[in-house]
């Protein structure tokens, strides 16, 4: 399947998209996660054509990453960031003509997929989250450093905190090096600098709480991964998800930190795509005029 990049008009802003599999009846759109140099090629670039020979991908870098138009007025906090994020999702599958699609969320990702469910819950039927900080109300010392990463954006400062995403740092050095560079020059960009400064300076983590009742009223579902060794995300996040879910399955990942995805490759799409297939089929239909 080819992988096409391009911009994809959303409301007043243009976001940037990675989009494959284009003939498959459902739609399957990724949603990233947060930190330095952040946006979909960096956490989806290894399973995008995976599931593109299933489903169509569409994969948008989120309002204040990449390669998507950057605000020139920011949000004034996190609860706006994430409406304006959420209202990214919703103008991008009306344009794409996609009337429903699953959703694979991680972190950040995750909970946007949440406020997706609240927002429009007939458009997502079936949402994996991965390392999703839905219960979070305090940092870890590792999600404080990503936070706080704009104030001595260094090159080691950025190897250190990425080596924190993984279990086994020795087999994946070599990995999380090319990370490293491929982050760190897009951190470079002016606008991305700017933009995850305005996001983390005036963003709390319990501007993006959800209500336990919100949970429970969730009616679609839920495949919930997390690594056993998360130092961003600890896995209570999805236990209390998990609690509170109607329809939800976890998948606890051992030898796995923040990046299931990518540490369990295989696993990771095994069980995607399993929870993905053991409904009835979801068609893409276009939207009505």
């Amino acid at each position: 399947m080819a992988l096409e990049a391009h911009k994809v008009q959303t409301g007043d802003f243009g976001t940037f998209i990675y989009e494959s599999g284009k003939g498959n009846k459902e739609t399957v759109i990724l949603l990233h996660g947060s930190g330095p140099g952040a946006g979909a090629k960096a956490n989806w670039q290894h399973v995008i054509e995976d599931y593109a020979k299933d489903y169509h991908v569409v994969a948008p870098d989120l309002l204040g990453f990449g390669d998507t138009d950057h605000p020139t007025e920011y949000p004034e906090n996190g609860v706006q960031w994430m409406s304006k994020r959420v209202k990214q999702v919703l103008d991008l599958m009306d344009t794409l003509k996609i009337e429903k699609a699953h959703l694979v969320g991680n972190s950040l990702g995750g909970v946007i997929a949440m406020y997706l469910n609240m927002a429009a819950p007939e458009r997502f039927p079936k949402n994996v989250l991965m390392g999703a900080g839905v219960l979070l109300k305090e940092p870890t010392v590792e999600l404080m450093k990503l936070a706080n990463f704009h104030l001595d954006p260094t090159k080691e400062n950025l190897r250190n905190l990425l080596s924190w995403f993984v279990y086994d740092i020795e087999s994946m050095k070599d990995f999380v090096d090319d990370v490293v560079e491929e982050r760190f020059e897009m951190f470079q960009r002016p606008e991305i600098y700017r933009s995850y400064r305005e996001n983390f300076t005036k963003s709390s983590l319990t501007d993006m709480l959800i209500p336990q009742t919100a949970f429970e009223r969730m009616q679609n579902e839920f495949c919930l991964i997390h690594g056993y060794f998360d130092r961003f995300v600890p896995l209570q996040s999805s236990l209390y998800a998990l609690d509170h879910l109607p329809n939800c399955e976890l998948h606890v990942f051992k030898k796995c930190g923040h990046w299931a995805m990518i540490e369990q490759r295989e696993e990771f799409l095994h069980a995607t795509k399993h929870f993905f297939q053991k409904s009835v089929p979801l068609k893409s239909e276009p939207v009505k005029a």
